[in-house]
């Protein structure tokens, strides 16, 4: 499991930029629950999908 996956974390899904930029709701076991930005809450299951961590974007 992705130990940077926790609350609050802003990730990406690389298969599909098209939801946008989404944040972890929750981390349960393998599935983790993000809200994106053009796809809404989403359930995804780690070992098939990849989720990846993106930098905090200075206002």
């Amino acid at each position: 499991m992705n130990s940077e996956l926790f609350p609050g974390t802003r990730v990406v899904n690389p298969a599909r930029p098209d939801w946008g930029a989404g944040q972890v709701q929750s981390v349960v076991g393998h599935r983790v629950t993000v809200n994106f930005e053009n796809a809404g809450k989403m359930m995804v299951h780690i070992d098939h999908v990849t989720l990846e961590p993106i930098d905090h974007v200075a206002e």
